[in-house]
């Protein structure tokens, strides 16, 4: 364990989350899933660890296999990134659901702007109170303030993920050392909904790619994102279409920034909204493309 931990961040909102249904046939579909009796096989080159601030805490800590009723897209990403990568790898998910990047998720250093002749908080800014919100002020906690602001689950994403590879040994056992290779993104359904939040979504990445890469000290971590599962190619007009052309324009902006266009991925019906009805191919599908993607990106 002399040689560091490759961490590679998953972050974004619902669609990040444990949602797809686990089943036998997910085994016999993705044969590297289980062994010839059926049972689950599990990756000791690679480690698990989620983490929800408010609600789960630290709510898995393990090798790369399957346990419990669902996955998420971690268990493609891991398979692959573990294929690939001679080094321990870990796959650190920091994220909880219903959250915007244009609001939540907003990276520091943002500022404040307009859209529709509206303005829009910056970072670390909110409204006076849940009743009056005309004007945009400074958060400050406590009294009428309300007790959440522009970034607020940036840095409470950020500061989970800290706590974890502060403490790596305990998270990949024997570890000494880490270092953040890549950061991959799947969100998109709350910033769908709000015009000024699409419209702001290519250059929000932009901000968030480099508070991440100074958050954890990693300038060179590679950055992968992912469509919304609903969204049609040609789709330019409709808020999700908005937010796949931002990332489609900011996977060029540099060598080292991916993309994955999903729909064609799906396992079934459904969308985000409805977290692809619990389907597990589509979670398989999405991971091994975002990994694959990943491992493009990490050659390049």
């Amino acid at each position: 364990m002399s040689t560091p931990v490759q961490v590679f961040l998953i972050m974004g909102q619902s669609n990040t989350l444990e949602m797809g249904k686990v089943t036998p046939e997910l085994g016999k579909k993705y044969t590297f899933l289980a062994d010839d009796a059926g049972a689950w096989t599990t990756r000791k080159d690679v480690r698990n660890v989620s983490v929800m601030v408010g609600k789960h805490g630290i709510y898995r800590n393990d090798w790369m296999t399957i346990s419990g009723k669902k996955i998420g897209i971690e268990i493609g990403i891991g398979h692959q990134l573990g294929n690939a990568i001679d080094a321990p790898v870990m796959v650190l998910k920091s994220s909880i659901g219903n959250r915007a990047l244009g609001w939540d998720l907003l990276p520091p250093g943002t500022p404040r702007y307009s859209h529709g002749g509206k303005e829009q908080p910056g970072y670390g800014e909110t409204y006076p109170s849940k009743k009056d919100k005309s004007k945009i002020v400074a958060y400050e906690k406590g009294g009428d303030m309300l007790q959440w602001y522009a970034g607020k689950q940036y840095d409470d994403d950020v500061a989970n993920a800290k706590k974890i590879l502060a403490d790596i040994g305990t998270y990949y056992p024997g570890a000494k050392s880490y270092e953040v290779a890549g950061i991959i993104w799947w969100q998109g359904d709350k910033d769908m909904r709000n015009a000024a939040h699409a419209a702001e979504y290519e250059k929000n990445l932009g901000r968030l790619l480099k508070a991440l890469r100074k958050d954890f000290n990693a300038p060179k971590a590679a950055f992968v994102c992912a469509s919304l599962g609903q969204t049609d190619e040609s789709d330019t007009a409709s808020g999700h279409g908005k937010l796949m052309t931002a990332m489609k324009s900011f996977a060029t902006s540099s060598d080292d920034i991916g993309f994955v266009y999903s729909k064609p991925l799906l396992g079934g019906p459904g969308s985000s909204s409805s977290h692809y009805s619990g389907n597990a191919q589509t979670y398989m599908n999405v991971g091994l493309a975002l990994g694959d993607e990943m491992v493009k990106q990490l050659k390049k």
